[in-house]
């Protein structure tokens, strides 16, 4: 199994990735779009490393509201916390396209055997770094949601996004309704608001590609 190009493999060599996919620390799984990888109340022994396609860190309610919290392209992880702790999932993780997934097994890796092997602690420290990042990719989410209105959430969202690429024009990993479901609003009043910023001259947009404008005709 070829070691993929990926920081939480830093500083680790492929014999002693191999070694680990020996003792069962790591394992790949592919699955077709709208297959849910977890579902809310699982608990889980693994994380997960998305390879390639794309998955949604989601959240449905009693009513069967939907709301995206998470967009994971790939080279991003998900269910760290959740296979560290061994608390029940809180949300479900679905594939949006067909995708593999590189899975960490913890339970597997944190053996009392491995402690010795000089991959162990490399590879720990990478996934406290990993979990660092995720953090401040949740507080991102955090900012926008908490803004009172919809224009406030999507110059929230949009300005970090604009931040994250270095680029005033840039593609987001959502359509219309996805967008609205990860801003926690309705898809008719952030596409009316898209609209009038638009035509205030403040953004452009094409489909799910945006472009900040700091003077009228800008992109």
């Amino acid at each position: 199994m070829k070691m993929p190009d990926h920081p939480i493999f830093a500083g680790i060599a492929q014999e002693e990735y191999e070694e680990m996919a020996r003792r069962g620390c790591i394992r790949l799984a592919d699955y077709s779009k709208e297959e849910v990888l977890l579902r809310t109340g699982d608990k889980t022994e693994e994380f997960g490393i998305l390879l390639s396609g794309k998955i949604h860190i989601e959240n449905i309610d009693l009513w069967g509201s939907r709301m995206i919290l998470h967009s994971i392209l790939p080279g991003g992880a998900f269910g760290e916390t959740y296979a560290f702790c061994q608390a029940p999932m809180m949300v479900d993780v679905l594939a949006v396209e067909q995708s593999q997934v590189l899975w960490v097994r913890l339970t597997a890796l944190l053996s009392p055997q491995n402690e010795r092997e000089g991959w162990y602690h490399k590879l720990l420290r990478n996934v406290l770094i990993l979990s660092t990042q995720k953090n401040l990719a949740w507080s991102s989410r955090v900012f926008c949601i908490s803004a009172k209105t919809i224009r406030g959430r999507v110059m929230t969202y949009l300005s970090s996004e604009a931040l994250r690429t270095g680029k005033r024009q840039f593609t987001i990993p959502f359509d219309r309704q996805q967008m609205a479901d990860y801003l926690n609003v309705e898809r008719s009043a952030l596409s009316k608001e898209l609209g009038k910023m638009q035509r205030e001259g403040i953004l452009t947009f094409r489909k799910n590609t945006f472009c900040l404008l700091k003077t009228a005709g800008e992109c």
